[in-house]
């Protein structure tokens, strides 16, 4: 018995697959497989029942699953405690939100590169709501995210804010004072996803004015800054991701007679057997937020 066996056997009671938890502990199925069987023969029971693709715990697995968990768990925090940082490896699956790769992601990734030397990072750059999705689904042990993922056993750190700006090409006809709301209805408004906090606030803000407004909405962060620079319509964006295309011209800032908007990340990781270096990542990434 070792603590990678022990570690499979979380994941497979965790994702309730011996597939989801090969591809989680990088390795085959088969492997997973004899793990366990060896595991049952050195104990003498059965851990799971087998129906098909899908597994479930034994009335003993379940009684094992307690102490392993607390095992990997003791394990952990021995190495956070005494190990020197090289003796921590691994792989942790780190997910992004756009907004954050375009600011201070690269600092971050520098800091663990000197505070993790053997840990590999793998990233994962999607929009909030699927990033959600994969933490409660145990695809990713982190993600930096709008909003907040509400489930028991996942933590919730405020992490960073970004207030938005309104901007848009030089070409269009945009004047100089506080553009009305009823008045952006002349342009398209170019945002983030339908299903985003950002889409929802601009839409409901934009229906007070009466106006009949047309909102295009990408996933792609790139594809919206490049809409906007080509005059197709205007945006609200941070201002930090846009520096570049405001002091070259390509973009200018505008003000609405609205209220203002934000972008509010947070951190969220699993909380687990395993997650004290997420933990310490989350720890790292409030430090490296600018204030």
């Amino acid at each position: 018995m070792d603590f990678r066996t022990l570690e499979t056997f979380v994941w497979i009671a965790r994702l309730g697959s011996f597939r989801a938890a090969a591809e989680r502990v990088y390795t085959t199925q088969p492997s997973v497989s004899s793990r366990i069987a060896n595991l049952e023969s050195e104990l003498g029971v059965r851990l799971f029942d087998r129906r098909g693709r899908q597994v479930s715990l034994t009335a003993k697995g379940r009684e094992l699953l307690d102490y392993a968990e607390r095992l990997i768990s003791l394990r952990g925090d021995m190495l956070q405690a005494v190990a020197n940082r090289d003796a921590i490896r691994g792989s942790i699956r780190l997910g992004v939100a756009e907004t954050i790769v375009y600011t201070w992601l690269p600092r971050l990734i520098e800091r663990l590169n000197v505070a993790y030397p053997a840990v590999n990072i793998e990233l994962d750059v999607d929009i909030s709501v699927h990033l959600a999705e994969k933490i409660m689904s145990h695809e990713l042990d982190l993600a930096f995210l709008m909003g907040t993922v509400n489930q028991p056993d996942v933590a919730n750190l405020p992490l960073c804010r970004y207030p938005l700006s309104w901007v848009a090409s030089p070409r269009l006809d945009i004047p100089d004072e506080p553009v009305p709301l009823a008045a952006l209805s002349r342009w398209p408004i170019i945002t983030y996803p339908r299903l985003s906090k950002p889409h929802a606030d601009i839409r409901g803000m934009l229906e007070q004015s009466g106006e009949r407004v047309r909102i295009h909405a990408s996933s792609s962060l790139a594809t919206i800054i490049r809409m906007t620079v080509d005059g197709i319509g205007v945006s609200a964006l941070p201002t930090q991701i846009l520096e570049q295309e405001i002091a070259s011209g390509n973009l200018r800032v505008f003000q609405v007679a609205a209220p203002d908007l934000s972008l509010d990340f947070s951190v969220s990781y699993g909380i687990n057997p395993e997650s004290q270096v997420a933990r310490a990542i989350a720890e790292l990434a409030l430090d490296s937020v600018p204030r």
